[in-house]
């Protein structure tokens, strides 16, 4: 068996695989991969190109899912059939081996970086100096990108500028964590640096990273740390707070909470206007959901090219022919995808008049059927949200010539094509047949968009200054407008009332408590809903300390209303009988809804009631949850004795120094 060993945590791998985004002819005429050696590497504007663009790692459509429109699962706004742990305190442990503690990809930016800029100074890269410039910036940026993983995955965390020899006192010594803030801040320092070297319109479009994208990017690392500051301020999470494990292992720290908080909010909001004032938003033609292939807003996330939106700042491409390509609507457009929005985000959604759906006269239908649900609501609930009778192809009908259409929601079906809650997500869907036909999605994938930084703005701006400026006001009205909300968002503001915003939505918390301001609760709001399936809901949650409440407080989740007149929607076609079991004592069959005498709603982690369903009784949250544990075998490779204790990298706060243990609290 082989041994591990503790240059395994900083291993290269020059491995030179190319993700297929772009073509360029020179390849033809370089040599075989398998011969070519470091020295003769990296010449080159084909060379740079090639090794930045075979480390791009973000998450985009791929494997038998529904892509990145599910990487909101297991929060409040979307559920999949089984309960992520995190939910379950003592069920997420710390792991004897692996983990996100590693280096590889920051190595491989380190050696691009250490070896091109000479030669780049040099002038010895041979090409299109704005290209060699561009790639070089690309490689700052993929560092950052990595950087920001690990920030958010761990907070403090090494800062390593170099690659490094196979000497152990060298690497233990670099393998000390530095505090988050400091990580934050070299993350910042790379992305100005990518800034400063990006093209707007790089070769490749907006396949590759551009100036733009990086913006984006940095207006989102800053406003993570500024939030996270400021939400666990005091706590063991911050350098210099109660319990921080650093306390007296990190050398040279101090830090003003206060002043760090303002300079991530201005580098925030700095970066974020400047997206912001230069690319406006895709326009929205309002239709009510039956057939949105022709509208720009819902074809953005669906389309097979999207460079020619504008709101698009990066995004992948998919090729049928390359072997490139991913099931999105296999599942998006056939089925439920073992996915669904929960009832919670689903009420987050205002009405068109701008009232929560609550408050007197808003014009709520109610939410007896689905249509019901989506009439007169905020325009992207309509075109996001799939209801029964709207259209599925564009390019085929039924045999006798009338439209094929989206059928009844499949809850109690096979997992992986399940709706869980009833709610069907559609950002995603493509009306062409071809997209569902086994592994042959071909539709784009948005990595970067715009809206991101108008909504970054806004909630940055008002942390600042306490009201929402002249500029956040701008975007503010200009993303509700697109959404068909009345523009006036006082008017919603002063409809709001928290106790009822609370029952569904975590945001509606930092740090255990409910909070007081409609204001920042509505900015999380339009977040929320701008923003849904697209996998940014777990990281709002973490920074807003979002998750305390339910200590005490654990969340069950919920559905469409089922025990209404939906549930005549579920009978055998030959007997009349309904196909329904649920979840009651006495029940003969396999359960497979929840019981009517908890409620109306479907609750998807209330049909099996046994042992085995660990999160039957609701999600719950532990502290030590809103970062990773370190494996203990990294601890123990930097430990003079072996004993993780002693090692010089100390583990996050509420993780045991045991594996497979879950976490203290």
């Amino acid at each position: 068996m082989k041994s591990y060993t503790f240059k395994d945590t900083f291993i290269l791998w020059v491995s030179l695989g190319f993700l297929t985004l772009t073509s360029c002819n020179d390849y033809l005429d370089r040599e075989p991969l398998s011969v070519v050696t470091p020295e003769a590497y990296l010449h080159s504007e084909a060379d740079l190109a090639a090794f930045t663009i075979g480390r791009y790692n973000f998450p985009t459509h791929g494997g038998w899912n529904v892509g990145t429109f599910g990487n909101d699962n297991h929060t409040d706004n979307q559920a999949t059939t089984n309960a992520h742990n995190r939910w379950i305190p003592g069920e997420l442990r710390v792991p004897q081996t692996g983990g996100s503690w590693n280096f590889g990809a920051i190595r491989e930016a380190n050696y691009f970086l250490e070896t091109v800029i000479p030669r780049w100074k040099a002038g010895r890269i041979t090409g299109n100096s704005t290209n060699v410039n561009h790639y070089v910036g690309e490689a700052y940026f993929l560092r950052a990108y990595e950087y920001f993983n690990k920030l958010e995955a761990f907070g403090d965390f090494p800062i390593v500028k170099t690659t490094l020899p196979d000497d152990m006192e060298t690497l233990k010594n670099a393998s000390k964590r530095r505090p988050r803030n400091e990580v934050a801040r070299f993350i910042l320092s790379d992305l100005d640096s990518a800034i400063s070297l990006l093209s707007v319109s790089p070769p490749g479009g907006k396949n590759r990273i551009n100036q733009l994208a990086a913006l984006n990017f940095k207006s989102r690392v800053a406003l993570f740390e500024a939030t996270w500051l400021k939400y666990h301020q005091g706590t063991a999470l911050v350098p210099g707070g109660a319990g921080w494990p650093g306390q007296g292992k990190v050398e040279g720290f101090s830090i003003n909470i206060d002043q760090e908080i303002d300079f991530f909010l201005t580098q925030a909001m700095e970066a974020a206007e400047q997206v912001a004032d230069n690319v406006p938003l895709t326009v929205n033609s309002m239709d009510d959901g039956y057939d949105s292939s022709q509208n720009p807003y819902h074809a953005m996330f669906a389309d097979f090219d999207m460079e020619k939106y504008s709101e698009v700042l990066l995004w992948r491409a998919y090729d049928q022919t390359l072997g490139v390509r991913h099931n999105v609507n296999h599942y998006l457009n056939q089925n439920g995808g073992n996915t669904g929005y929960t009832r919670g985000m689903v009420e987050s959604f205002l009405m068109a008049n701008g009232l929560p759906i609550y408050a007197s006269g808003s014009g709520y239908a109610g939410d007896d059927f689905i249509a019901d649900v989506k009439q007169d609501r905020d325009n992207r609930l309509q075109i996001f949200m799939k209801d029964v009778g709207e259209l599925r192809f564009t390019d085929q009908t039924s045999s006798d010539g009338s439209p094929i259409e989206i059928a009844i929601p499949e809850i109690a079906g096979n997992q992986e094509t399940r709706y869980v809650t009833g709610y069907g997500i559609k950002k995603g869907f493509n009306y062409n047949s071809s997209q569902i036909e086994g592994e042959a999605g071909t539709i784009g994938s948005i990595v970067f968009r715009a809206v991101e930084s108008y909504l970054n703005y806004i909630e940055a701006s008002y942390l600042k200054y306490g009201s929402i400026d002249g500029k956040a006001a701008a975007y503010w009205s200009a993303i509700r407008t697109r959404a068909g909300v009345n523009p006036d968002f006082n008017i919603t503001i002063g409809n709001t009332e928290m106790a009822k915003e609370a029952k569904g939505d975590f945001g509606a918390y930092s740090a255990g408590s409910m909070l007081n301001d409609a204001v920042l609760y509505n900015i999380r709001r339009e977040r929320r809903n701008e923003l849904m399936s697209e996998g940014l809901r777990y990281f709002d949650l973490k920074r807003w300390r979002s998750m305390d409440q339910l200590k005490n407080d654990p969340y069950i989740v919920e559905g469409f209303k089922l025990w209404g007149p939906m549930q005549e929607w579920y009978k055998n076609e030959d007997t009349g009988q309904s196909i329904l079991v649920p979840a009651e004592s006495g029940a003969s069959g396999t359960p497979n809804v929840s019981s009517p005498s908890e409620s109306k709603y479907l609750r998807p982690y209330r049909i099996i009631l046994g042992p085995t369903n660990l999160a039957r009784e609701g999600y719950r949250w532990a502290t030590a949850h809103y970062l990773e544990p370190i494996a203990i075998q990294h601890l123990i490779i930097t430990s003079p004795s072996g004993d993780p204790a002693s090692s010089v990298i100390y583990q996050n706060p509420g993780w045991p120094l045991v594996a497979n243990s879950g976490a203290t609290e």
